[in-house]
């Protein structure tokens, strides 16, 4: 098992857009974990660490990054800008988007299948990677730039007790706060909460969360299951009774030899049937 990233890959080789200066922070990058040993392409995912848009947690960013590679997933480890540093929307949406597109663009390097990319994030990262399943785009055939060119939208989604809703009654507070402002436009708010949003486009989902969870509501994951199913779009829904925010895979450091929470065990087969 990796002990470290292979590598650490500016998402742009100059300044990041709208980056308010050079310090790591205003650095967008992602840690590349490659699958062991793998000799043809694998599946690939971005991983969303949380933090409620103002942090990053490193056991839901490396150790789970340490699982997929369990699984022969590559990951890329996103570190994205935050609204702690002075940033907002759609600033982190261009972030995790720029990602996706790179490990599309550069798969050959990266030995992964450009067809199937996903996205994972937990907490106020399980947002930003339901807000790039919803958003992402189709890339831009005539970009300058080619990594430009790719897709944005992932091929599938996990959300671990994901921020759903940016609605201020629904909505955990510091995240919103951190992404939309202090005076947020309600109509953008409502656009980026995925109980409200148009899921035409939306990728497969894998989303669980625990009932119990105090600092993030679990209703509004239940509102987007029903905007899911309403939509005709697959998805794979768990809750659990009881759990702690911030669960990410049940033990901390993430160890092979552990017994981790049931939920990936439902992932992994889950994945499997997506052909990751």
């Amino acid at each position: 098992m990796a002990t470290a990233p292979a590598e650490t890959i500016r998402l742009w080789q100059d300044d990041a857009p709208g980056a308010k200066g050079k310090a790591d922070h205003d650095v967008p990058v992602v840690a590349w974990w490659p699958a062991p040993q793998a000799t043809s392409p694998t599946a690939a995912i971005v991983v969303c660490p949380g933090g409620g848009y103002g942090g990053l947690a490193d056991h839901e960013g490396t150790d789970y990054a340490k699982w997929l590679n369990s699984r022969g997933i590559s990951a890329f480890v996103l570190r994205y800008r935050l609204g702690s540093k002075g940033y907002r929307h759609p600033v982190m949406l261009g972030d995790v988007s720029r990602a996706l597109r790179l490990v599309r663009h550069d798969h050959e390097r990266f030995t992964v299948d450009p067809k199937r990319v996903g996205v994972m994030g937990s907490s106020a990262g399980g947002h930003l990677a339901l807000t790039a399943c919803m958003l992402g785009d189709a890339g831009d055939p005539q970009a300058a730039d080619t990594v430009d060119r790719q897709p944005a939208r992932p091929d599938l989604g996990i959300l671990c007790y994901p921020v759903v809703s940016m609605m201020p009654d629904k909505t955990h507070g510091g995240s919103r706060k951190n992404l939309l402002g202090d005076a947020p436009d309600e109509a953008l708010a409502r656009q980026l909460s995925g109980e409200l949003a148009d899921h035409a486009k939306t990728p497969p989902l894998f989303i669980w969360h625990t009932a119990d969870d105090a600092a993030v509501k679990v209703e509004p994951v239940l509102e987007l299951a029903l905007r899911l199913k309403a939509a005709g779009r697959p998805y794979d829904l768990h809750v659990y009774e009881s759990g702690p925010h911030g669960l990410g895979l049940g033990v901390r450091p993430y160890e092979p030899t552990k017994t981790l929470h049931p939920w990936t065990v439902e992932c992994s087969r889950w994945l499997g049937t997506r052909g990751f």
